[in-house]
């Protein structure tokens, strides 16, 4: 099985080896350091590291390797001497690409900065080499080719690999520096949402995900066989997170799936996705609720930006994209003054239509000419493109106390003040037509007491995707659904 040793009559233990499958019988008190601690300071230890081997290239008596671990690499280098023998070059340059070795290397500082490589200024020379788990020698994808920019592959006739392939073989494209870099900044924003909406005195709610009435009505949900009778996967928690409201927690959000059976093949549409979602109890007007969540996306984008510009620098090198801009406090405009907008542009629409998906980039353009901000909200909707629940303007019946959110001209989260009156309830599912059989439990749970209150739900991929300006959904969703992909 490749296995060889290049044993010294002084050593007893072999110099090169390929072990046996957990070779962990003992126990060992050696300490393994990390890839990003290695810096000049460094210089002379002797030290012990397991990474990956991401490229190896023999060149006579010496073998190069970069050893990778996560989004850090550096050089190492096996020569033929009193350490090494030829056939442990030899062992080290067959080495397959992604397998994971430990080696006994002396840091060494370099005359010339090593470019390539994320540890610039050290590199590895090395004792002693294991390998601890062997890749197969035809990788799917090269890491490399994942990488490079969309064009540059073009030109110099090296490849590029398509999205199809990076999602089929997602555990190697997740290898890749610009994979690790989008998914600790969408892990960012997870923990930036949780803290921001702890320190305000909000709880985080779970909610079930398999429900016996559509949460947001219509086609688009799906149905699973629950036992003799048919259930529906929650296509949001909107039900729930209101019904805590009700029972006097003032303050949630939670974060969880969320499932729409849209049949959309587009950039921007998920089957599964993860929703960032809140609810709060107001006092004297919805725009307290419009306020509390954009202080909170205020909050990450300032977060991700001071903590994770390795990150957004590493995706930029791949996706080149201007840095997001916000304004404080955030822009709020009203509907008719986005149609009114909309008109000067010359864009033929009713005032009380919905904003098309061209439109509203469209908008995110104008907006971004006249005030200079990637993020935005957007006011009174009209009361037509809303969902029952939705609570009417008490000035305009024609629009509604609900908002939308946007960055880089596309729609992140949509929210509204909630009717809480069990009664006007009752009137606008019946104005929509809805079996009012199917939600009396929601209807039920305003009829004991109901404080005002309003929230809105945030798609958490729709997010990290726009705040990098990437161009595909896919990207920021770890293991992809839509209507054509199941796996991985």
């Amino acid at each position: 099985d490749g296995e060889f040793s290049a044993k010294r009559a002084s050593t007893a233990l072999p110099r090169c080896l390929l072990l046996p499958l957990a070779d962990n019988k003992q126990k060992t008190d050696r300490v393994l350091v990390r890839v990003q601690d290695l810096i000049p300071e460094k210089a002379d230890q002797l030290i012990w590291l397991r990474a990956r081997v991401h490229t190896s290239r023999a060149k006579g008596k010496q073998c190069f390797l970069v050893l990778r671990q996560q989004q850090f690499n550096l050089q190492a280098l096996v020569a033929v001497g009193d350490r090494a023998s030829k056939q442990m070059v030899k062992f080290a340059a067959n080495i397959t690409k992604e397998s994971i070795v430990d080696v006994e290397a002396f840091v060494r500082t370099v005359e010339q900065k090593i470019e390539s490589c994320s540890q610039q200024d050290v590199e590895l020379h090395i004792e002693r080499i294991f390998v601890i788990s062997q890749a197969e020698p035809r990788l799917p994808l090269q890491l490399e080719d994942a990488v490079r920019p969309d064009g540059d592959g073009e030109e110099e006739g090296r490849a590029t690999v398509n999205q199809d392939t990076k999602l089929d073989n997602r555990v190697i494209d997740l290898r890749t520096t610009t994979s690790q870099a989008i998914f600790r900044l969408q892990s960012g924003v997870c923990q930036l949402f949780r803290d921001t909406l702890t320190e305000k005195g909000f709880v985080e709610i779970q909610t079930p995900k398999i429900i016996s009435a559509a949460s947001e009505g219509g086609a688009n949900v799906f149905t699973v066989s629950y036992f003799k009778t048919s259930a529906y996967l929650a296509q949001s928690p909107q039900l729930y997170k209101q019904m805590c409201i009700c029972g006097d927690f003032e303050k949630v959000f939670c974060v969880g799936p969320v499932f729409r059976a849209e049949d959309s093949n587009t950039h921007r549409h998920l089957t599964e996705f993860v929703g960032l979602d809140i609810e709060m109890a107001f006092s004297y007007h919805y725009h307290e609720v419009i306020d509390s969540i954009t202080d909170t996306m205020v909050r990450i984008f300032k977060g991700l930006r001071d903590n994770f510009q390795t990150e957004i620098q590493t995706v930029n090198k791949q996706f080149p994209s201007e840095p997001f801009k916000f304004l404080e406090p955030t822009l709020r405009l009203e509907y008719t003054e986005a149609v009114a907008m909309l008109h000067e542009a010359g864009v033929e629409m009713g005032d009380e239509e919905d904003l098309s998906t061209p439109n509203e980039k469209l908008l995110g353009r104008l907006v971004k000419e006249k005030y200079d901000t990637d993020f935005y909200v957007l006011d009174k909707y009209p009361l037509a493109v809303r969902p029952f629940y939705t609570m009417p303007d008490p000035n305009n019946p024609k629009y509604s106390n609900s908002y939308d959110m946007f960055m880089r001209g596309e729609e992140i989260l949509s929210g509204a003040q909630r009717v809480h009156d069990a009664q006007l309830l009752t009137d606008r599912a019946n104005h929509h037509q809805i079996d009012l059989e199917k939600i009396k439990a929601y209807i039920d749970s305003f009829r004991y007491g109901a404080p005002p209150h309003g929230g809105g739900g945030i798609g958490l991929e729709r997010v990290c995707m726009l705040y990098l300006g990437l161009h595909n959904i896919r990207q920021t969703s770890m293991f992809p659904r839509d209507p054509k992909r199941l796996t991985p």
